[in-house]
Parts: structure tokens; C-alpha cells; sequence
């Protein structure tokens, strides 16, 4: 049966390198597993692989849409396995990387059978969201489906709007959806994961942001204040530098901003895949 070796961990840890070296090694192309460096016009913010490391291997899954196209676990999970399915016939390994833990779960286990998005209700709730802010809507998701409320991400103002969605939609609390039994694979798997001592992993994430910064991130990120409330751009890096040109402070804490929340984002990747013990931790080098 053929393989498909996941190099996962938290953000800056290293996983392109590592899986470009190992990709290498089985002659394999690397698919891309992060739900943000899909998307085009978000180049500098999402530390897309460098046009030299996209050279030594194909890449699949990199800025092959625009921020502007809808996109979801649930179509990754469509188009990777359809994906897989040709790349197999040409070879016994295939490497993916990435960061994006709903994304790997959706590729290994397949997502739950949620119903159908109401746009409508959507975008009402959505306005809500812009208008009273996140808090108010997590006070009706603590109301409504307290299961829901003790795991969701307090800050993920899209995912608490999908709750409210489904439960009001159906009169279903929208955790009573998430029961289905992992889905069959034709393929092994088999899951990397990096990790660095924290003050490394932190001191690399920090010179990062410096890097994007030089780079041009606050060009980038200008450029993409049009879009700024599409699901694509509720994004660390992004937001902070939203808030800069808002005026609510200035560049440097911005920065500051940037690099604290990204630390907070690799701790919650950490946590995401703390709870599957299928993972083989390694350091990386």
C-alpha cells in the first residue's frame, strides 16, 4: 500500500526544508497542507516556500487561487484525495507538509457531515460579528451549545459564526455533528512531527517576522486592505497590520503584535496535535 508521509509541526519549526530533504530521497513532489499559502495574493505573510525551494521539487497547493475564491477544509480534503489518487500511481511515498491541523485531519480522518452553509443566516451572523464583535456571538454559542463553546478558538470569529450557523439552522447543537467515525484511506500514514526548544522556536519566529517585514509585508498587506473582512485575510500578520493602518497603533507595536501571536499560534498547533498519538516527534535539526 503506498505511503503518505505527513511533516507537520508548529509554525517557523522548520517543516519546508525537511520536507523538500525528504522529498528528495523518494523522489516525490510535496503537497502543500496549509490553508493559507494556497492563496496567491498572501505571499510575504505566509512564509510561502522561496521561488528557489519551490525549484527543487514540485510543489502542489501553493498560490494556486486567489484570496477572492472560497476555500475550506472540506475542499481540500476533495481535491487532495483526488490528488493523491494520480500521484500514487507514480509513486510509493508522497510527502505533504504543513501546518494547518483541521487540514490534516480532514485529508486523514475525512470532516463530519455537517448540513449545507445557509448563506443568508451566515451573513447576518457575519454582520453581527462585525458590528457587536466576537464576544457577543460566543455568549449565544455558550447559550446554545456550551460543547461547542468550551473548544472553540475564542478568537476565531468565522468558526463561532459556523456553530451559530449550523445550531440555529437546524436546531441541532452543532458539536452533535462532530460523532462520525474516522474514513477509510487507500494509503498508509504516517505523521512527522517537528519540534525546537521553545526559546529557538520563539527566536526563529521573531527573526521571521523581522524578515517579512523586510521583505515587504507592509505593502503586501496595504495592498490587500480591499479584501481585509474575506475569511483568507483573518490571518496573524495581517490583522495586526489591519490595525496599524486603522490607527489604532503604531508600526512597531504592530510588530510586536505580530511576532506575540504568532508565538500564541504555534502553541496552539502544539496543542492541536498534542492530542493524536499517532504523531512521531522528532527534533529538528
Amino acid at each position: 500500500m503506498p505511503t503518505l508521509q505527513i511533516i507537520l509541526g508548529p509554525t517557523a519549526v522548520g517543516k519546508t526544508d525537511y520536507a523538500i530533504s525528504l522529498a528528495k530521497q523518494y523522489g516525490s513532489p510535496v503537497v502543500s497542507c496549509d490553508s493559507r499559502q494556497v492563496f496567491r495574493e498572501m505571499r510575504i505573510g505566509t512564509a510561502r516556500p522561496t521561488d528557489a525551494q519551490l525549484a527543487e521539487v514540485r510543489h502542489y497547493f501553493i498560490a494556486d487561487r486567489s484570496v477572492t475564491e472560497p476555500y475550506t477544509a472540506g475542499l481540500f480534503e476533495i481535491e487532495a484525495l483526488q490528488l493523491l489518487d494520480r500521484l500514487f500511481r507514480d509513486h510509493e511515498v508522497v510527502v505533504m507538509a504543513g501546518g494547518s491541523g483541521l487540514y490534516i485531519d480532514a485529508l486523514c480522518n475525512g470532516l463530519d457531515d455537517f448540513p449545507e452553509a445557509d448563506p443568508a443566516l451566515r451573513a447576518r451572523l457575519s454582520e453581527r460579528l462585525r458590528t457587536e464583535g466576537v464576544a457577543a456571538l460566543r455568549a449565544e454559542l455558550r447559550i446554545l451549545d456550551p460543547e461547542s463553546y468550551a473548544t472553540v478558538d475564542p478568537a476565531n470569529g468565522q468558526r463561532i459564526v459556523r456553530a451559530l450557523e449550523v445550531t440555529i439552522a437546524t436546531g441541532r447543537k452543532y458539536s452533535s455533528f462532530k460523532t462520525n467515525p474516522a474514513k477509510a484511506r487507500p494509503f498508509t500514514i504516517e505523521k512527522t512531527g517537528l519540534t525546537r526548544p521553545r526559546a529557538e522556536l520563539y527566536a526563529r519566529i521573531d527573526a521571521r517576522v523581522d524578515r517579512m517585514m523586510e521583505e515587504g509585508l507592509l505593502e503586501e498587506a496595504r495592498g490587500l486592505l480591499p479584501y481585509r473582512d474575506l475569511p483568507a485575510l483573518n490571518t496573524v500578520g495581517y490583522r495586526e497590520l489591519f490595525g496599524y493602518f486603522d490607527g489604532r497603533y503604531d508600526l512597531a507595536e504592530a510588530v510586536r503584535l505580530i511576532k506575540r501571536n504568532t508565538r500564541h499560534y504555534a502553541k496552539k498547533q502544539l496543542t492541536w496535535w498534542a492530542r493524536d498519538p499517532s504523531v512521531n516527534w522528532t527534533d529538528c535539526c
